[in-house]
């Protein structure tokens, strides 16, 4: 049974969320700033709270990148309830654990299972559409979305909710339900230590393929996935990168606190937009990955990194098979493909789109 609910979470009537047992699978985005309290805190007042499932450690730390589960504990609830803010790319951990999740639920019996309950946030990457959607195995609780998939949670969970075949109940509470949702900037609170501010989003679909390279994203810096660089990199104001009109590649040098290169000073670049720019992350980033292999020896795809991409002619352009423009080209026919599939799942009047 789906259902997608236009009232606030406490203005809910179910059973199994009035005197049900409640367990709460969340990271701090879960914030009610009408009511200045988290999401869990209304099931701690109804005293019906059996379990938090969150990320472990500081909110704001690199190692704070999974959201774990006891499915012992999960099988004993009447309503699990989740609250994140996904930030609009297939890569997010947080969103990858809600579909592990849906997925440990798809296997219990359906008299055993608690229904789901997804408090839906507006996705701060917009309804933008970037890439293509996977053509092999991926990694593992994926669903088969575009890199920047243009929808929200509760939609994505929708569509992993029919991949999966589900039978639990699945209950969508509106983004546009409370102030909270409606009003509150998604990237006010940052969704992960990687995400802090409200161009990150828009670097995330290109820029989370660097994770997977000997060339570090920034992590561990102020600016992540707007810095690139690497220890082997030399800058050079007079070298001439590859990069779409507004955008501009300024040569930096930054020494990354976590990460494969953590306390060493990395040389590299700054990707800067122009105001209003439409920026195709993953395209760039593909143009960037191209430019530093044929350049450096050291710059290498980490093992994971294709199934990552899973795409072949995006692989076949990286191992310098085909040019650019046939990948252009693919890439456009494939998001076109996504925006037919991924408007049969939004729950809101606007729908995703690509940039033309």
């Amino acid at each position: 049974m789906f259902s997608f609910r236009t009232t606030a979470l406490e203005d809910q009537l179910d059973k199994a969320l009035i005197d049900g047992k409640v367990g709460c699978f969340c990271t701090q985005n879960c914030y009610d700033t009408a009511r200045k309290r988290y999401m869990y805190d209304l099931f701690s007042e109804r005293g019906n709270l059996v379990r938090i499932f969150c990320p472990v450690g500081a909110e704001l730390t690199p190692e704070t990148n999974h959201i774990e589960f006891d499915m012992d504990v999960v099988r004993g609830l009447d309503a699990v309830v989740v609250e994140i803010q996904d930030v609009g790319s297939r890569y997010f951990n947080f969103t990858r654990d809600v579909f592990r999740l849906m997925s440990a639920m798809a296997e219990l019996d359906v008299e055993d299972c608690p229904s789901l309950y997804v408090v839906d946030h507006i996705n701060p990457a917009g309804r933008v559409v970037e890439g293509t959607i996977p053509a092999v195995e991926v990694e593992a609780w994926v669903p088969k979305v575009a890199h920047r998939h243009g929808l929200t949670l509760g939609e994505l969970a929708h569509l992993y909710y029919n991949e999966i075949g589900a039978k639990y109940a699945l209950h969508i509470i509106s983004a546009l339900a409370s102030d909270s949702t409606r009003q509150l900037v998604p990237w006010a609170i940052a969704p992960a230590s990687d995400i802090p501010g409200m161009f990150t989003c828009d670097m995330y679909s290109g820029g989370g393929l660097w994770n997977n390279t000997t060339i570090c994203p920034g992590i561990g810096t102020a600016r992540p996935y707007e810095y690139i660089g690497a220890p082997f990199i030399a800058t050079s104001v007079a070298e001439q990168l590859p990069a779409p009109e507004g955008v501009y590649m300024r040569p930096c040098s930054f020494t990354p606190a976590a990460g494969r290169y953590a306390g060493k000073r990395c040389q590299g670049y700054q990707i800067l937009l122009s105001p209003g720019v439409e920026y195709h992350s993953l395209l760039h980033t593909l143009q960037l990955m191209q430019y530093f292999s044929e350049r450096y020896p050291e710059f290498r795809y980490d093992e994971g990194f294709f199934r990552k991409l899973a795409d072949p002619v995006i692989e076949a352009y990286l191992k310098g098979s085909i040019t650019f423009d046939v990948v252009q080209e693919h890439v456009k026919l494939e998001e076109q493909k996504w925006v037919r599939k991924a408007k049969r799942f939004a729950l809101y009047d606007d729908s995703p789109y690509r940039f033309k």
